[in-house]
């Protein structure tokens, strides 16, 4: 099945330029060939290549296949970005294969990477949903302060994994099924204390992933997963 990314096809019956070269460049589709579409919105579409040229890639709308919610919530995973960005760039791909809703890099104390540009991930993003079959692209932000990010509302469960001693129980026994939530993960220094503290001040459980000590890329896809699976 080949799946292209439209997330204008309600408005244009053109495909995106890049997506148009992959259909008739390298897959060497032609005028009558089905194609599968998605709009990143929660739709998957059935369509036709009506015309198919050089550069462009036209196509007629057959069927609208709306794609059902695969969970029950609103996901958001807040992290700070690795150093390395290929680690970043491979929890954005199997994040989204999993299944989430909500993207945030983190500006903390103690991050290594104060700079990110998100066009890359945004792209892998894309390609992910394509290769898992999901119609609903996760909403990417730009890098936000630790302090801003922690006083802006969000109605739902709000957690905190850190490295510090104190009581923390599992993830996955304190979270509420149907119910949005937001996991921060902080970088290969972890967040400060001082960090931490604030983020409890504002409404944050901190929480376990586990017995293990996990990358900061590894910490944030177990988040990603048990956020998921918890909302079967």
């Amino acid at each position: 099945m080949h799946v292209f990314y439209t997330p204008d096809i309600q408005k244009c019956n053109e495909l995106p330029e890049e997506e148009a070269a992959h259909a008739v460049r390298v897959l060497r589709l032609q005028a009558g060939d089905e194609v599968t579409l998605t709009d990143g919105n929660g739709n998957f579409y059935r369509a036709e290549i009506s015309t198919a040229t050089n550069k462009r890639c036209f196509v007629n709308i057959v069927e609208t296949l709306p794609q059902p919610a695969l969970w029950d919530a609103h996901l958001h995973i807040a992290m700070a970005p690795t150093k390395n960005m290929d680690r970043t760039e491979w929890f954005a791909e199997k994040a989204t294969e999993i299944g989430f809703d909500e993207l945030t890099f983190l500006n903390c104390r103690f991050s290594e990477r104060k700079v990110i540009k998100t066009e890359r991930i945004s792209k892998i993003l894309v390609s992910a949903i394509k290769q898992s079959l999901k119609a609903r692209l996760p909403k990417l932000n730009e890098m936000t302060d630790f302090n801003k990010f922690i006083t802006q509302p969000f109605e739902g469960q709000k957690f905190i994994a850190h490295c510090y001693e104190g009581e923390k129980p599992l993830l996955k026994d304190i979270l509420h099924k149907g119910e949005d939530a937001l996991v921060l993960i902080g970088p290969e220094g972890d967040f400060s204390e001082e960090e931490v503290k604030t983020a409890l001040a504002n409404g944050y459980i901190p929480i376990s992933l586990g017995r293990s000590r996990l990358r900061t890329e590894t910490a944030a896809l177990v988040a990603c997963h048990i956020l998921n699976l918890q909302n079967q």
